[in-house]
């Protein structure tokens, strides 16, 4: 039976839900997985994750269509960046189609969890990888666990794709050739007094510059960043440090085969974003949220749109993504997996 819960008012944060998907790796390969209701992870003291950062993580989202269906959204992208993303760590990749199986039966385990159509609300999805093999040497470890659990939640951004204001970070995300590209714990833990500052301070999220010259758009810490262009197309920032959104890459999609737009991703230097009709953060946690103004040392670049409302390409790009999410619209092949 479907959980009794104010669906249209919960928010981005976790909930116990009834089962999770728990794989462990050892003697070199990983055993066969089961479906648990624990949710508590025990580990050594030593474990490879607490001294040297062995971990990795995945978002993705499970939905209610307008038909009342639910399917999760291009899990395979999520398989195969956290493929990647393990081999970078000298940890062992999980197999990508059974990434996919394990995201399935994690759905339908909670589908009482899933958030009916039209509430704003989705079932998030966190497949997380670690070390628990003790290592005190620095080296991998030789044992490692791979989770998935799921908990609904509201939007990201409370006001849902109201337009937010970001600030020039004087931090770098990421290292020149280091593991910006990749969706590791660690980057994640290296922007967190960022955050804590630009919220401090009035700000939604911060805008990095590229590490090696701070002349060039990189991402925000948990987002990448879109613009509009005078002539109303899209142009996407383009760096080895950036990590390949999933997000991202179906708005490019999107914006050239749905809404016929030209789409182009290159390096793109600061000095340029005040000659942009709009901007906007993108990811799977918010979909696109709407930049109305981006605060450099205290002087603000503001965008065609402002703070009241997504400029029309941002809006048209949301819709029509969030339209294949739920159903609304055709989705291209093989972007949607139907749970029931």
């Amino acid at each position: 039976m479907a959980k009794d819960l104010d669906w249209g008012n919960i928010g981005f944060e976790y909930r116990k839900t009834d089962k999770r998907y728990v794989s462990n790796y050892k003697d070199g390969k990983w055993d066969d997985g089961v479906l648990t209701t624990d949710n508590k992870v025990i580990i050594s003291e030593d474990a490879g994750v607490l001294h040297y950062a062995q971990e990795c993580f995945e978002g993705l989202k499970a939905y209610t269509t307008k038909e009342g269906h639910i399917v999760i959204f291009r899990p395979d992208l999520n398989a195969e960046r956290m493929y990647n993303t393990a081999k970078r760590l000298e940890m062992p990749s999980f197999p990508k189609d059974r990434f996919v199986e394990a995201v399935k039966q994690v759905v339908e385990a909670n589908i009482d969890w899933v958030p009916p159509y039209g509430s704003g609300a989705t079932l998030y999805i966190r497949p997380v990888m670690f070390a628990t093999g003790e290592v005190i040497g620095v080296k991998p470890a030789d044992e490692y666990q791979f989770r998935i659990f799921a908990t609904p939640v509201g939007p990201y951004y409370k006001g849902g794709a109201k337009p937010i204001a970001i600030k020039i970070s004087d931090f770098d995300r990421a290292a020149p050739r280091g593991t910006g590209h990749i969706k590791a714990g660690l980057n994640y833990a290296m922007s967190l007094h960022a955050n804590v500052t630009a919220h401090a301070e009035g700000f939604a999220e911060n805008l990095y510059l590229d590490p090696a010259t701070r002349t060039k758009v990189e991402e925000a810490g948990g987002a990448n960043i879109i613009f509009v262009d005078k002539d109303g197309n899209l142009v996407i920032p383009k760096s080895d440090s950036i990590l390949p959104s999933v997000t991202r890459r179906s708005i490019a999609y999107v914006a050239q085969h749905y809404l016929h737009l030209k789409v182009t991703e290159r390096e793109v230097l600061f000095s340029e974003v005040p000659h942009f009709a709009e901007a906007g953060l993108c990811g799977t946690a918010a979909v696109i949220s709407p930049i109305g103004l981006i605060n450099d040392h205290g002087k603000e670049i503001t965008f065609s749109n402002g703070m009241e409302k997504a400029g029309p390409v941002i809006s048209k790009l949301y819709q029509t993504l969030t339209d294949i999410q739920m159903g609304n619209i055709e989705a291209p092949e093989g972007w949607i997996y139907r749970i029931k």
